[in-house]
């Protein structure tokens, strides 16, 4: 896993099984199924237990619905501009 370093090399702030607890979070956001398998399996390797690694899973899951529903108002604003509907393939 990429992080920010200190001028010795350190990774600054987080320790790696906070990292890879984000990394989950991020992973479902992302919608990477291969991507959230590793960092689950990375995490337990650290110590992670069971609720932490579900609530870093229900992060991910608020963060991504949260995302989906601006994406989704955007795209209707897009395309109420356009003057298109959105999938409508005679349009694109």
């Amino acid at each position: 896993m990429v992080g920010l370093q200190s001028a010795r090399g350190e990774t600054l702030g987080l320790d790696k099984k906070m990292q890879e607890l984000i990394a989950v979070g991020a992973s479902v956001t992302a919608g990477c199924h291969n991507c959230l398998a590793h960092h689950i399996k990375e995490a337990r390797k650290l110590g992670a237990s069971h609720d932490e690694i579900a609530d870093a899973i229900s992060v991910g899951i608020k963060v991504r619905g949260g995302s989906s529903s601006q994406m989704d108002k955007f795209i209707e604003k897009l395309a109420s501009n356009a003057a298109i509907k959105p999938f409508d393939k005679k349009s694109i």
